[in-house]
């Protein structure tokens, strides 16, 4: 790893939970978000994408830690080590402030492991930002998004804007975090 990229690691905090450890994005993760976004899953996040195109939206992604000093999480499993998706703090052009999202490659779907992840950035900008909230913008025809956004705590709230018009915004007040 060339030495200013180990630095960036090396300022993005680890966070962990029962199952999980939350932690820089690595390049060996790129296959699987990849695949990920090569998918038809992927079609609420911006997919399907080529592999040019999911490399500029992983390498966008990543770069937040060094421009605005929060981004994604690569989330991986305890005990195995193994890559299972990616939960974090996103803040690309267009978005009208901070944005907690995530996804999860196919083989963790249904175990509890994004809102697992989604809890401790919750925790996380909750204890290191001023924030009073941070929001979810999801798809409307993303209805498992939705679900989670909501059993996280969340309310939806139309009067916050979205990404798209139409989008779905749910509000995540931060102080009764802290």
């Amino acid at each position: 790893m060339l030495p200013v990229a180990r630095q960036i690691a090396e300022a993005v905090p680890v966070l962990t939970t029962g199952r999980l450890r939350l932690r820089a994005p690595r390049p060996a993760d790129f296959e699987a978000w990849a695949g990920f976004f090569a998918s038809a899953r992927s079609v609420h996040e911006g997919g399907p994408l080529n592999r040019p195109a999911a490399w500029r939206h992983w390498a966008a992604d990543v770069a937040l830690w060094s421009l605005k000093g929060y981004g994604p999480f690569g989330v991986e499993d305890r005990a195995t080590g193994t890559y299972l998706g990616e939960v974090g703090i996103y803040h690309g052009e267009g978005y009208p402030a901070p944005e907690l999202g995530w996804f999860v490659v196919p083989a963790a779907e249904g175990r509890g492991i994004a809102h697992e992840a989604a809890r401790a950035v919750l925790g996380w900008v909750a204890a290191s930002f001023d924030w009073p909230h941070i929001t979810n913008i999801i798809e409307p025809a993303n209805t498992r998004s939705i679900a989670l956004g909501l059993r996280l705590g969340g309310v939806i709230d139309p009067t916050l804007p979205g990404i798209d018009p139409g989008d779905v915004v749910i509000r995540h007040d931060l102080g009764g975090i802290r």
